[in-house]
């Protein structure tokens, strides 16, 4: 059974700097996205997708735990070219595609993956198995109004869909808008994206970049918006430092309290189960079938986020219903 996806923290690499795409095998992120769009410039879109073949095809870093490539969108005429090329490197996990803004952006990059790789996407995919390599996973870009008001469409266009991810500035300039400390002006389009992809059950909600990362208070200003961004429903969040990288993935994980009371209520509930109890209280607060499905949900975030849960159980193996 094949891991459960976490990217709490997203972290973009240029494709055309070798010195940059060399130090990223040193990394240790949930998803480092190797991008041919934004950081490449016209000249060295080639040169970059040669490197990335390169790249995907040495042996997978320890620290990394998806490998993931921004191509360009479909209307510049070039995702055809990055696909071809990258989609040949033997550890490419995801394809994130900017202004992702219809489904037919998404039936674009799901044909011809699975033109492209038709081990690895199957027209009719059989039982997965432990030897069986998992399909290339996509990760759309929401970048504009249009994409905003096509958001349930996007998220029913591929089964490859795994994930959204907000597009901040090039949102503000569709919509002529200038960004603040506060993000008010992205509420709404965050709100959506955070909505429509829990109505999808797609695992992952990426938030915007956070442009401040150089010194303390730069790290304090991404925690700021890490916390802001979880309290809208979003679970991770793109990074253009690696300063940022654990910054996001501490913001993003359970915290030692939640994980201590998710434990709490597992343990005690297995006992009220045994005993045939419905609801029981904790403290002082009733304990229900809601709440238990909260706490397990917390447990194996944690588990997924490599804390020890196993050790938290075993602290709290003794608490009882109340």
């Amino acid at each position: 059974m094949a891991a459960p996806i976490i990217r709490r923290a997203c972290m973009y690499v240029p494709a055309s700097s070798q010195k940059m795409l060399e130090k990223s095998f040193a990394m240790h992120a949930d998803n480092v996205t190797y991008d041919l769009e934004d950081s490449v410039a016209p000249s060295l879109k080639a040169s970059a997708r040669s490197n990335l073949r390169s790249i995907l095809s040495k042996p997978r870093p320890a620290g990394i735990k998806e490998m993931c490539v921004r191509i360009n969108s479909v209307d510049t005429g070039l995702a055809l070219d990055d696909l071809t090329e990258v989609l040949q490197g033997e550890h490419l996990d995801a394809i994130m595609l900017p202004k992702c803004e219809s489904a037919a952006d998404l039936h674009f990059v799901t044909d011809v993956i699975r033109h492209l790789s038709p081990a690895r996407h199957p027209a009719s995919p059989a039982p997965s198995s432990g030897g069986s390599a998992q399909p290339v996973r996509i990760i759309a870009l929401i970048e504009s109004a249009k994409a905003i008001q096509n958001l349930k469409e996007i998220c029913a266009a591929s089964p490859y869909l795994d994930g959204l991810v907000f597009a901040a500035e090039d949102f503000a300039k569709d919509m002529s808008l200038t960004r603040t400390p506060s993000l008010t002006e992205f509420l709404y389009a965050r709100s959506a994206i955070a909505t429509a992809a829990r109505a999808a059950l797609l695992p992952s909600t990426i938030d915007l970049v956070c442009t401040s990362y150089k010194g303390d208070a730069g790290l304090r200003t991404l925690e700021e918006e890490c916390l802001n961004g979880k309290g809208m429903g979003f679970n991770g969040k793109q990074c253009i430092h690696p300063s940022q990288v654990a910054v996001c993935h501490r913001a993003f994980s359970p915290g030692e309290k939640e994980v201590e009371w998710a434990a709490r209520v597992v343990v005690a509930d297995e006992k009220a189960d045994k005993a045939g109890r419905g609801a029981w209280t904790l403290e002082g607060k009733m304990i229900d079938v809601p709440v238990v499905k909260k706490a397990r949900a917390v447990l194996r975030h944690a588990e997924a986020c490599e804390i020890d849960v196993n050790a938290v159980r075993e602290k709290w193996k003794d608490q009882e219903p109340e």
